[in-house]
């Protein structure tokens, strides 16, 4: 089982990064995925989840209307568009996928967001 995101990197306040996770290893299309975060010194907090079907989106309150989560069951991957990126976006971004009690997590991908 892998999970592997990409697409983490350094952007300026206001920008934007889209980040991917490739799985691999378990029925992708089975698991609903979700992307996390932990900033330094804080606690790893979840951003959004979608459904294995991808029918289905959630948010953080901190994160609506400025990130979206999306699927492609076709090619076992996984997005998070982020768009006008704050300073408090700073943090390594890790991928989930989940079903029933089978959890697997990613290495992580840092974004860090500084003028």
């Amino acid at each position: 089982v892998q999970l592997v995101e990409s697409g983490g990197g350094l952007v300026l306040p206001g920008g934007s990064l889209r980040l991917s996770c490739a799985a691999s290893g378990f029925t992708f299309s089975s698991y609903a995925m979700s992307w996390y975060r932990q900033a330094p010194g804080k606690e790893r907090e979840w951003v959004a989840t979608i459904t294995n079907s991808g029918g289905s989106r959630n948010y953080a309150d901190s994160v609506e209307g400025r990130f979206t989560i999306s699927r492609d069951n076709a090619k076992n991957m996984v997005y998070l568009q982020m768009n006008s990126l704050k300073l408090e976006d700073t943090a390594v971004y890790y991928c989930r996928g989940l079903l029933s009690r089978r959890v697997y997590w990613g290495q992580g991908t840092q974004v860090t967001v500084s003028s």
